[in-house]
C-alpha cells in the first residue's frame, strides 16, 4: 500500500469503474459461454471433432497469448484508446460469430473475439490505477474488478442456458453488443486518457515471441490434460519455454522493454503474480470436478448445475470486501495467507465428498474455497497494481493476468491428471473381465455413461455406481492436492510478502517528460 494518500475519487470515477466492469464481465463470460451452446452449434455447422475443440478453445488461447502484447501497447498509445478499439473489435466479432455460417468462420471469429478481449482486460485493470489515486479507494475498486472477473466465468454457462431456452445459439454472442455500445458512448466522457510520454518503438519481435511462448505453453498444457502425455505435446511446451527464454533475454537488452523485469523482480509485484498463479491453479483445476460432480454424480441438468454453481459466489461476496477491510488494519500478507488457509480448508472439506453427500455439503465447500481464494487474489492484485508505476500499469496488469491464465492451465492439467489417474485405477479394479467398452469406461465418467446406455439395466447400474464412486474418489484426491497448494501459498504469502506493501516503484526515467510527470493527458 502506498504510504502517501492520493486525491480521492468522486462520483465520476466510480461511474467510470461501473462502465469498465461491463466489458470485463462479458470478456470473462465468453470463456465459458459456449459450454451449453456447443451442441446447437454442432447441429447447425456440423464441425468435426477437432473443429469443435477449436471453437471452444480458440478464444481463450488468443486472449491469453495477447495479454502482454496488449498491456504494453496500451501503455504506449493510451489505455482509453485501446479500450475503445477493443470494444469495436469485440462488438464486431460478436455479430460475426452470431451469424457465422461455417465452423471455419466461427473459429476465425473466436480468435478475433480473443483479440478484442485481450485489448479490454488489462486496460480495465490498468485504468483503475489512473482513476483511483487514493490507496483505500483503489483497494475497493480492485476488489470489485476481481469479483467481476471471477463471477463472469461462472455466469457464462448460466446466461448461455437461459438464452438457449428462448433463442438460437447466436444469441450468446449478441448479448455483448449493448455493453460495447454503452462503452463506446460513455468512456470518452468518463475515463481520462493516459499514455507514456516517451516509450520508444513498439517491440514487434518481442510481441511475436511473447505470443508464441504463451500460446505454445498453454496449448501444450491443455492438450496434456486432455489426452495425457504425447511427444508432440511435450515438444510444444518445450518450444514455448525456449521462446519465453529468448523473450526474457531480449527484454533485458532493450531500453524500452515490453515487460519491466526489474519490476517483476520486486517482491511486492513478482510475489503477487506467483500468488495469483497458485490461486488460479486451484480454482480452475477444481472447477471441472465441481461441475461434473453436480451433473454426473448428483444427476442435475446442465442448467440446474450451472445455477447451483453460482451459490459459492456468496462466499466471494462476503470474503472479498472483508479481506480488503481487514488489510487496512493489519499486514495484508497475513490477510492473504488467511485467505489461502481458508481456501485450503474448503478444499479439504470437498475431499470428504461422497456419491451420497447432500447438495449443501458440496456448496458449502465451494463457497469456502471460493471466498478465501478471491479474498487473497484481490489483495494480490491490489498490491501488484500499487507497486507498478502508473506509466507501466497496462503491462503490469497484463503480466498479472497472464500468470492467472498459466496457473489455470497448469491446474487443469495437474489436478485433472491426478483425478483421471485415480478414476482409471479404481475402475480397472471394479470392472469385470471382458466387459464390452471397458476402455471407454476406464477413461472418463462420460465414457462410462455412454457405454452403460448399451448395457442391460442391472449391469449398467453397477457400472455407473462404480464410475461415480471412482470419480468422487478422484475429486477427493485432487482436492487434497489443491489444499496442499493453498497451504504452500499461505506460507509463501506470510513469509515472503510480509511488509511488502510499501513504496511503489518509481516511474522510469525515460517515461517522464521534464515538468510533466509520468503520464500525459490526451
Amino acid at each position: 500500500m502506498e504510504n502517501t494518500p492520493g486525491p480521492r475519487a468522486g462520483r465520476k470515477e466510480w461511474i467510470a469503474l461501473g462502465v469498465l466492469m461491463l466489458p470485463l464481465l462479458l470478456v470473462s463470460m465468453d470463456v465459458s459461454i459456449l459450454y451449453f451452446a456447443i451442441p446447437f452449434v454442432s447441429q447447425d455447422l456440423e464441425p468435426s471433432a477437432t473443429q469443435q475443440l477449436w471453437i471452444l478453445d480458440m478464444y481463450g488461447f488468443v486472449l491469453a497469448g495477447l495479454l502482454i502484447v496488449m498491456g504494453s501497447l496500451g501503455d504506449r498509445i493510451g489505455r482509453r484508446r485501446l479500450v475503445l478499439a477493443g470494444a469495436v473489435v469485440f462488438g464486431a466479432a460478436s455479430v460475426a460469430a452470431a451469424y457465422a455460417h461455417s465452423a471455419e468462420l466461427l473459429i476465425a471469429v473466436r480468435a478475433l473475439l480473443g483479440l478484442g478481449g485481450a485489448a479490454l482486460m488489462p486496460s480495465t485493470l490498468a485504468l483503475i490505477r489512473n482513476l483511483f489515486h487514493d490507496a483505500k479507494q483503489r483497494g475497493k475498486a480492485v476488489t470489485i474488478w476481481t469479483g467481476v472477473m471471477t463471477t463472469g466465468i461462472s455466469l457464462g454457462p448460466v446466461v448461455s442456458g437461459l438464452l438457449l431456452e428462448h433463442f438460437w445459439w447466436g444469441s450468446v454472442f449478441l448479448i455483448n453488443l449493448p455493453a460495447m455500445v454503452l462503452l463506446l458512448l460513455l468512456v470518452p466522457f468518463l475515463v481520462p486518457e493516459t499514455a507514456t510520454a516517451a516509450r520508444g518503438r513498439f517491440d514487434v519481435l518481442g510481441a511475436l515471441l511473447s505470443l508464441g511462448a504463451l500460446l505454445a505453453v498453454i496449448y501444450g498444457i491443455k492438450e496434456w490434460a486432455r489426452h495425457g502425455y504425447e511427444p508432440l505435446t511435450a515438444l510444444c511446451i518445450a518450444a514455448g519455454l525456449v521462446l519465453g527464454i529468448v523473450f526474457v533475454r531480449r527484454q533485458r537488452r532493450l531500453a524500452h522493454p515490453m515487460i519491466d523485469l526489474g519490476l517483476l523482480g520486486r517482491r511486492n509485484f513478482g510475489g503477487p503474480v506467483l500468488a495469483n498463479l497458485l490461486a488460479m491453479f486451484a480454482t480452475v483445476g477444481m472447477a471441472v470436478f465441481f461441475t461434473q460432480y453436480l451433473q454426473s454424480v448428483l444427476g442435475q441438468s446442465p442448467l440446474t448445475a450451472a445455477l447451483w454453481s453460482l451459490v459459492p459466489a456468496a462466499g466471494v461476496a462476503l470474503m472479498a470486501p472483508a479481506g480488503a477491510a481487514l488489510a487496512q488494519r493489519i499486514d495484508r500478507a497475513h490477510v492473504m495467507g488467511g485467505g489461502f488457509l481458508i481456501a485450503a480448508c474448503g478444499f479439504l472439506w470437498l475431499s470428504q465428498l461422497r456419491t451420497d453427500s447432500p447438495l449443501w455439503f458440496a456448496l458449502v465447500g465451494g463457497a469456502v474455497y471460493a471466498g478465501g481464494l478471491v479474498a487473497a487474489m484481490t489483495l494480490a492484485n491490489e498490491l501488484a497494481l500499487g507497486a507498478a508505476p502508473p506509466e507501466r500499469a497496462g503491462s503490469a496488469a497484463a503480466v498479472l493476468e497472464s500468470g492467472q491464465e498459466l496457473g489455470g492451465a497448469l491446474g487443469m492439467a495437474v489436478l485433472g491428471s491426478v483425478g483421471a489417474a485415480v478414476y482409471s485405477r479404481d475402475m480397472a479394479d471394479a470392472l469385470p473381465a471382458g466387459m464390452p467398452g471397458a476402455d471407454a469406461v476406464r477413461e472418463t465418467l462420460g465414457g462410462a455413461a455412454a457405454v452403460a446406455g448399451e448395457l442391460p439395466a442391472a449391469t449398467a447400474g453397477a457400472v455407473m455406481a462404480a464410475a461415480r464412486d471412482a470419480f468422487t474418489h478422484g475429486l477427493g484426491i485432487a482436492a487434497v492436492g489443491a489444499a496442499v497448494v493453498m497451504a504452500t501459498a499461505c506460507v509463501f504469502s506470510i513469509g515472503f510478502l510480509r511488509g511488502a506493501g510499501g513504496t511503489p516503484a518509481p516511474p522510469s526515467a525515460s517515461a517522464v517528460e521534464p515538468g510533466r510527470g509520468a503520464t500525459v493527458p490526451h
